[in-house]
């Protein structure tokens, strides 16, 4: 690829990113930094989305660790999940990259088709034990770019209180037939059936994306029949009062606040909410998401891919495979995945997982029917389609069209 041709996919990619809005659940403030250009031969640039760990935190005497076993120095710049893919491209366009760049899994194809990271076959990273669903979350045009740290997807957290006095056996849940008799159940014992959220933004297309795979639609056709038999159960439940008109406003945050106040029956939520569970005061259970006619459905996935971004200098890829491949080794991905409230990405840790913690295995089996967003080659037009998914759902929720009719619109501007 010759210099001005990147440069013009660097610029489109930049626009693009500013689009992928993450659900990704670290926080806080991120600090600048340089890439490996700036830095001597001997000290190695990682930035990661993780800036809640500090200097002293697990994670970045890891970092060191890893440094010291590849006989060179860390530096590294944490920054906000949302700041980083920009701060990645606009390094690229600087010739001025990270040598490790850990960044939020729906933005890898955004970097791979700018031309910021390099592929498995020229950094030599050794993917083989990844699960093939989640490693497809890095994959464009034949390619891999990187390998995942970790994954959170989304399962249905339930409250067995609430379940008990409707009478309800959570055993018989399997498919939607089932799960909406539960809500009328509990609703006719006087109690809210389920929430999750439906905002206008990427978490409320990352909330409905089990239901829309889980019903056999595809992303490429929003208004197949499958798809609006999804966006009818959600709306059939609205309007039953099985869900609150909350739903149309609620982030995530806001919908697990209404589970913990006892009152719900179900929620919809991810991995990350598991020490709120411990706390909320009640007994819950965690259970995958069921598709249209059973067995699980695919939720999609969340956490980070460990990438190598390309370098003037491609002697450095050799260290930073190194590196790379020590932080996803089979003994630190246990360590960091738990830190991180993620399931491993290999079946040997996530059995490691599964033998230390038994209440993990729904969300493993959840992991392993979850799908990547921009799997299947959907790459860099995951998010308009995303986009014209949450208009519609919204649409459709607060009764301004019918599901087949916004879906159909939606359909029609992704075309």
């Amino acid at each position: 690829m010759n210099s001005s041709s990147r440069q013009r996919r660097l610029t489109a990619a930049a626009l693009t990113a500013l689009a992928v809005a993450t659900t990704a659940t670290a926080c806080g403030g991120g600090s600048g930094g340089t890439g490996s250009n700036a830095a001597d031969s001997g000290t190695y640039t990682i930035w990661d989305p993780y800036p809640q760990f500090d200097k002293s935190s697990a994670w970045a005497k890891l970092l060191d660790s890893c440094g010291t076993e590849a006989g060179v120095k860390i530096k590294r710049t944490a920054f906000d999940t949302s700041d980083l893919s920009n701060k990645a491209l606009l390094a690229a366009q600087q010739d001025n990259s990270a040598d490790v760049l850990i960044v939020d899994n729906p933005v890898v194809s955004t970097l791979a088709e700018a031309g910021v990271l390099t592929t498995t076959d020229d950094n030599k990273l050794d993917t083989s034990k990844v699960d093939p669903n989640l490693l497809a979350a890095g994959q464009s045009d034949g390619k891999t770019y990187g390998t995942p740290i970790g994954a959170n997807t989304l399962a249905l957290y339930y409250n067995k209180e609430v379940l008990k006095e409707a009478g309800v056996d959570i055993a018989s849940v399997k498919d939607w037939k089932s799960l909406t008799a539960a809500l009328e159940k509990v609703k006719k014992a006087g109690k809210k059936g389920i929430t999750f959220s439906a905002i206008g933004t990427e978490e409320g297309s990352f909330q409905f994306l089990p239901w829309f795979w889980g019903s056999g639609a595809k992303l490429t056709e929003l208004d197949s029949a499958q798809g609006v038999l999804a966006l009818s159960l959600w709306k059939d439940w609205l309007d039953k009062g099985y869900a609150p008109n909350s739903v149309i406003n609620n982030t995530q945050t806001t919908s697990w606040q209404e589970f913990a106040s006892g009152d719900y029956a179900f929620a919809e939520n991810g991995t990350w909410q598991l020490a709120g569970a411990e706390k909320a005061g009640f007994d819950y259970g965690v259970l995958p998401i069921p598709g249209a006619d059973g067995g699980n459905a695919s939720a999609p996935t969340g956490g980070e891919f460990v990438t190598v971004p390309v370098q003037g200098d491609t002697g450095r890829y050799a260290t930073s495979q190194k590196l790379v491949t020590c932080l996803t080794s089979t003994e630190n991905l246990y360590d960091t995945d738990t830190t991180l409230s993620y399931v491993a990405p290999t079946s040997e840790v996530q059995d490691k997982q599964i033998a230390s913690n038994a209440e993990l295995k729904p969300w493993v089996d959840a992991v392993k029917a979850a799908k990547g967003r921009t799997s299947d080659d959907l790459g860099t037009k995951y998010p308009k389609i995303s986009e014209q998914m949450w208009k519609a759902v919204q649409s459709a929720l607060s009764g301004s069209t019918s599901p087949k009719d916004a879906l159909g619109a939606a359909q029609s501007a992704v075309k």
